[in-house]
């Protein structure tokens, strides 16, 4: 009992947080469609890997430095812990800073690449130039956020998140409704949303006297290394919904034309949401996951895991049946013609179904990375998009738009069944009871 109220305390803030920074993701593309229509909003769509990059690199950078974080919590190594935290602070500067000029540089021709033609391609533009002069605060706003669930400060992790939840929101609704902006006013309150969560995050470690240790005589390459080792896991969890979103909107460009890019954009914006109620749940498992690791408690580990499991599985089915019930006046929310709203009533029920599968390859994937195995985990995350790719090479051709659609939950189906045999091939089981 007293394992399953500590889950709990540690996964539903964390769930609360990622459901609304769902909302945060997809608010640019509910005031942007509303106030400019199906152009502006498959423009935001087809801008947003590029956005989400920034943010999976922040995840990726900081959630590999917490995890060590708490592995050496757990062993009793407190110096190492602040070592850790400090590597990681540096490399989340040297990032955003690093990432503003080569997307100032080069993220025109990126956009064409994901599909971006005509008026969305310029838009898209638009909005992605706004983008990059934030993207330092994009980068540390999601990079601090999991060293303070590993800190003990779930809560407070949660209150960062949904700081600059309704500072985008409301931002948006200033900047394109009122003044109005149009793609530069969303941009901007994307990147205004990011500052104020870093402004609670660094308050937090102010307040709670958290100090980096820097690191010295050639110890700091080290530490990046295993930093880099663990975060390369959620850096490609965070972003593999991105990748499916570019290699989907290329394969409906080219099957279904600009039509089947717009019909796409509701559904990505929806499914969005259900994405992160799984990543919360992952995120919010890991500290106790990597804390129980670094102690040697490794029934502790399976008996989160399998709370994991349950809690996740249950979210992508209700998400499924709400959703689907639910389906046409959510893909009006974005202000969607008639015709994209029926189309979007037809499939999403498809995509919805993918996440069940999801559901059990993301926990997985968090316990492989949370635990050290890393090489599993690699093999996991970036099998998706790999089967993804292959399918959509031949389902296209035989079905048309509709094979592009079920390479979807296809391939995350595929991903479900690896993760299965890696986690029984590792000496894990699926389940507990």
């Amino acid at each position: 009992m007293h394992i399953r109220k500590e889950f709990y305390r540690y996964v539903l803030p964390s769930m609360l947080a990622f459901a609304l920074s769902g909302v945060y993701a997809i608010a640019d593309g509910f005031f942007v469609g509303n106030a400019l229509g199906d152009d502006a909003l498959a423009a935001i769509n087809v801008a947003f890997p590029l956005t989400a990059f920034l943010q999976a690199v922040g995840t990726g950078i900081g959630m590999g430095g917490a995890v060590e974080y708490a592995i050496s919590m757990g062993s009793g190594d407190k110096d190492r812990c602040n070592r850790f935290f400090g590597v990681s602070l540096i490399a989340l500067f040297v990032s955003g800073l690093a990432l503003t000029l080569v997307f100032w540089l080069f993220a025109p021709q990126v956009l064409s690449l994901f599909g971006a033609t005509g008026s969305i391609h310029q838009l898209a533009d638009e909005y992605i130039r706004y983008i990059s002069l934030g993207a330092l605060f994009q980068v540390l706003g999601t990079g601090l956020v999991p060293f303070i669930r590993n800190m003990g400060g779930a809560v407070t992790a949660m209150v960062a998140m949904i700081v600059g939840f309704f500072a985008n929101v409301f931002l948006d609704y200033l900047m394109v409704w009122v003044l109005p902006w149009g793609m530069m006013g969303a941009a901007l309150a994307s990147v205004l949303g990011q500052a104020a969560t870093f402004v609670v995050c660094a308050a937090f470690f102010v307040v709670k006297r958290q100090k980096p240790r820097l690191p010295y005589k050639g110890e700091g390459g080290h530490l990046l290394k295993r930093i880099v080792g663990v975060g390369l896991s959620p850096f490609g969890l965070t972003y593999s919904p991105n990748i499916t979103l570019i290699l989907i909107n290329k394969s409906a460009a080219l099957v279904g034309g600009a039509a089947a890019v717009t019909y796409y954009a509701p559904v990505s914006y929806i499914c969005t949401i259900v994405v992160l109620l799984l990543q919360g749940v992952s995120d919010g498992s890991q500290p106790l996951l990597s804390l129980a690791h670094g102690q040697g408690e490794h029934e502790k580990v399976k008996q989160v895991r399998t709370l994991a499991f349950r809690l996740s599985f249950a979210m992508a089915l209700a998400s499924l049946v709400v959703l689907t019930l639910l389906r046409r006046q959510t893909a009006a929310l974005f202000g969607a013609s008639p015709e994209v709203i029926r189309e979007v009533g037809r499939i999403l029920p498809l995509f919805l179904v993918g996440y069940l599968f999801a559901s059990v390859s993301r926990v997985i994937t968090a316990y492989f990375y949370a635990t050290h195995k890393n090489k599993l985990a690699y093999a996991l995350i970036y099998g998706e998009p790999v089967f993804l790719f292959l399918l959509l090479l031949c389902l296209p051709a035989l079905l048309g738009i509709l094979g592009t659609w079920a390479s979807v939950p296809l391939s995350q189906l595929l991903a479900m069944l690896l993760g299965l045999y890696l986690l029984v091939r590792s000496g894990g089981q699926p389940y507990r009871v």
